[in-house]
């Protein structure tokens, strides 16, 4: 039973909940959801998830609406992206029905730490697949550890909805175009938490990296998505091999196409930062980040006024949110109703 909660207070860190849910996959099958209040588990010290990088996980929302539901947003696309991860990881997928049961089980029960609405808040959800065979060979795992735990959170930067700033990275690669950069492997955050977190001892929050093989076309931000709007009213994304496929992202896509927006899905040379009139960093976390400048090497990039968000911007993080808040209606079918 949680303690109370300062829930406009929430940052983006881990809170101990009253329960997280597991399945194991052992002789070939996946055993039945339980639950543990313990935030524990015992591990063989020669898992593959240690030794050999067998690790993934998603992260999605759980959102008290207006009339008091509860909603996930988009759970069976995490769902898919997880199995595409395992897949490219060799690792057992789980089933896209015991995904849903488990983050639907795990909302139910944490109910307590379910940020009401108008808070501002919402309780992430961060399922889990782990290798959990001893192999001290190079060797995928035979047996595997599906669980999902969840937390409530408030935004993931500071200041919420706020431009921010950030650089262009240079001096790492995050991904190569033929690895594992499109999918969530554990490992690609460790890749790029070092440049990430040079990026932010510079003063600037969010890092952006070039695609690896040229240095020359965007790829993404450390943790979420690049998207910018031109100077027509387009909105262009990415298209590369090597950065993760974002459900927030094609979200905002499609929210885009409904304002009459054209989408552009293509490769963008860094040097066209100048022709964009806004910037933003999409994911699950902090939804959408408008930045108001990227500094590479000796050029700054600006995009719009410093403390205020640009109007298309402003425009697509509203109507995102008011969908997973159920202030504006669900004519995508988004958001799952707890069963």
């Amino acid at each position: 039973m949680r303690q109370n909660i300062e829930w406009q207070e929430l940052g983006f860190k881990y809170m101990q909940t009253d329960c997280f849910v597991r399945a194991d996959f052992k002789d070939g099958k996946w055993g039945a959801l339980q639950v543990s209040d313990k935030p524990e588990m015992q591990i063989h010290i020669a898992s593959t998830c240690f030794h050999y990088g067998q690790a993934c996980f998603e992260g999605l929302k759980a959102f008290t609406q207006v009339n008091g539901d509860i909603r996930i947003f988009r759970p069976e696309q995490n769902a898919r992206r997880m199995e595409k991860t395992a897949r490219r990881l060799m690792m057992q997928p789980v089933p896209e029905e015991l995904f849903l049961e488990a983050v639907n089980l795990v909302v139910k029960k944490n109910l307590d730490y379910v940020p009401p609405y108008g808070t501002g808040a919402s309780l992430y959800i961060r399922p889990l697949l782990i290798g959990s065979s001893p192999y001290v060979g190079v060797h995928p795992s035979d047996d595997y550890i599906f669980l999902v735990l969840c937390i409530p959170v408030g935004p993931y930067y500071k200041n919420g909805f706020y431009p921010v700033k950030a650089i262009v990275q240079e001096g790492y690669d995050r991904a190569a175009p033929r690895g594992v950069g499109n999918v969530k492997a554990a490992g690609n955050y460790a890749a790029g938490m070092l440049g990430d977190f040079e990026g932010k001892e510079k003063g600037y929050p969010i890092s952006l990296y070039l695609d690896s093989a040229t240095h020359s076309l965007i790829d993404e931000f450390g943790t979420s998505n690049f998207l910018a709007i031109t100077k027509d009213n387009k909105y262009v994304t990415p298209d590369s091999t090597s950065i993760l496929g974002s459900i927030t992202n094609d979200s905002l896509q499609t929210i885009a196409r409904d304002f009459g927006m054209e989408v552009e899905k293509r490769h963008i040379p860094v040097t066209e930062l100048s022709e964009f009139t806004e910037v933003g960093a999409c994911g699950t976390a902090a939804v959408l980040t408008p930045v108001y400048s990227i500094t590479h090497g000796e050029k700054i990039y600006t995009f719009g006024k410093e403390c205020e968000a640009g109007h298309t911007l402003t425009r697509l993080f509203k109507q995102m949110q008011g969908i997973q808040y159920g202030e504006i209606e669900d004519k995508h079918d988004w958001m799952m109703k707890l069963r």
